[in-house]
């Protein structure tokens, strides 16, 4: 089963793709949708939709997974934020796929197996769990953690929805 990891921003969607095989998990692809920060927040908005509608199209996974958003200092920040979220939750949802929430906190536990790990121990354990990958920058390494996340939260639930047995 092919699972869409998306850590949401305004200026970097991170977004990552891993397989289910069995007990394993597979790398696919994994990257960035950028935003032009000299465009309104509409326009902005609509490039991370259609950058993560060219994923999707691409490597057509089953499911997605989308980090929670967390609050800032800094409310104006927080609501921008938001916004590209619900572009995030949008559009795999717009595409039939079930979309998972996971906060900053279970999303680290789940890779690194503690709560409140930094940036560079996630991007470590990221390139332990799926060796030989080639990371695209800090927004795909927490997009993948996402998926790998939700992988380990929903593995028996996505191997009995895939035929994968009982």
């Amino acid at each position: 089963m092919r699972l869409l990891g998306l850590d949401p921003g305004l200026r970097q969607t991170g977004w990552g793709v891993i397989e289910i095989d069995g007990n394993r998990l597979r790398h696919i692809a994994n990257g960035a949708v950028g935003t032009d920060g000299t465009l309104s927040l509409a326009e902005r908005l609509v490039q991370i939709e259609q950058g993560l509608l060219d994923v999707i199209e691409r490597y057509h996974p089953e499911a997605a997974a989308v980090e929670e958003t967390f609050v800032n200092k800094n409310p104006n920040s927080t609501l921008k934020l938001g916004q590209a979220r619900g572009i995030a939750l949008l559009v795999p949802a717009r595409a039939g796929l079930t979309v998972a929430e996971y906060t900053p906190n279970q999303v680290k536990k789940s890779v690194v197996g503690a709560g409140h790990a930094a940036k560079e121990q996630i991007q470590m354990m990221v390139r332990t769990l799926l060796p030989g990958s080639e990371i695209a920058g800090p927004d795909a390494a927490d997009a993948l953690a996402v998926a790998i996340c939700h992988a380990h939260h929903q593995g028996p639930a996505l191997k009995v929805a895939a035929g994968g047995g009982t």
